[in-house]
């Protein structure tokens, strides 16, 4: 993979925790993806955001792009948010605006 789909990757991680899924629900990203119901209330950018990931993890094994590359190199969009959530160093009422902003 290097570092073409981490990007993609840490944008779908933050969107999802900041999702009503996990911040006002309480439930795990894990539960909210495989639970039917559950994914069917994620917002509408997770979903795209999950879906351009799934694209970027398939371009890695296309044959057809083994030359050109599967995308640009990651540039650390979502790193500082990232790193920030996963340590628990956040206001869920501010990141529940944020995630609502973003959509």
């Amino acid at each position: 993979m290097g570092s073409s789909c981490k990007d993609i990757r840490t944008g779908l991680a933050v969107c999802l925790q900041r999702s009503p899924c996990v911040m006002v629900d309480r439930h795990t990203v894990t539960e909210c993806l495989q639970n039917e119901e559950l994914r069917e209330n994620l917002p509408k950018q997770c979903l795209l955001r999950m879906k351009s990931y799934a694209q970027c993890r398939r371009g890695v094994f296309d044959m057809r792009k083994r030359f050109r590359g599967n995308g640009p190199l990651s540039i650390g969009l979502y790193d500082a948010d990232y790193d920030r959530i996963v340590a628990g160093n956040f206001d869920p009422a501010v990141e529940l605006a944020k995630g609502s902003k973003s959509f």
